[in-house]
């Protein structure tokens, strides 16, 4: 199956050199696509519970930031520097595969303290290019706006102390993430 979208005018080129293997994918989904109608929420309800990745409980049948490569990739243990307004992830990433890849790390926050707040939500990520059988430290910057949140008693997103995971890996399910946890 290849979403292909909108892809212009070299459209059947493209597709046709990532079905031969001439071309390594490396694209990843901006949606989440539900296993069924059922896991979407009723019509009239408008709060976002169950819409997005950032507040859907349920497993979908393809998640956002999922994608598939000719080649596989594994992840180490990150490291974190820095402080809240200028964070750096670093997590050395193998090609376990055969082929030279691109990789997307993508890098979401979740808040433990803050009620209401996103499961998770994507702050940074990298696309990096690695070579067959060879690793990669991969950085991923987060500014302090990577720890804003929405404040009723402002009305406006504002930076929020307390405790989260930082969620790396290479698609938004759980099963692909890693975690590190950080105070700010």
């Amino acid at each position: 199956l290849v979403q292909a979208w909108y892809g212009g005018q070299a459209t059947g080129a493209a597709v046709a050199d990532v079905i031969f293997g001439d071309y390594n994918p490396a694209g990843r989904l901006p949606v989440t696509f539900y296993a069924s109608t059922e896991q979407l929420p009723d019509f009239q309800d408008y709060t976002m519970n169950n819409r997005t990745y950032r507040y859907f409980q349920g497993e979908p049948l393809y998640a956002f930031g999922y994608g598939l490569s000719y080649t596989s990739f594994s992840y180490g243990q990150a490291k974190v520097s820095g402080k809240a307004a200028n964070m750096t992830l670093t997590v050395p990433v193998t090609n376990t595969g055969a082929r030279d890849g691109e990789e997307v790390v993508q890098v979401y926050v979740k808040a433990l303290d803050i009620p209401g707040a996103p499961i998770k939500a994507l702050k940074g990520f990298n696309r990096v290019k690695i070579a067959a059988g060879q690793t990669s430290n991969v950085t991923v910057a987060l500014d302090k706006e990577a720890f804003f949140f929405y404040d009723e008693a402002t009305d406006e997103l504002s930076l929020k102390h307390g405790k989260y995971q930082l969620l790396y890996g290479c698609s938004s399910r759980d099963c692909d993430l890693q975690a590190v946890q950080v105070e700010i």
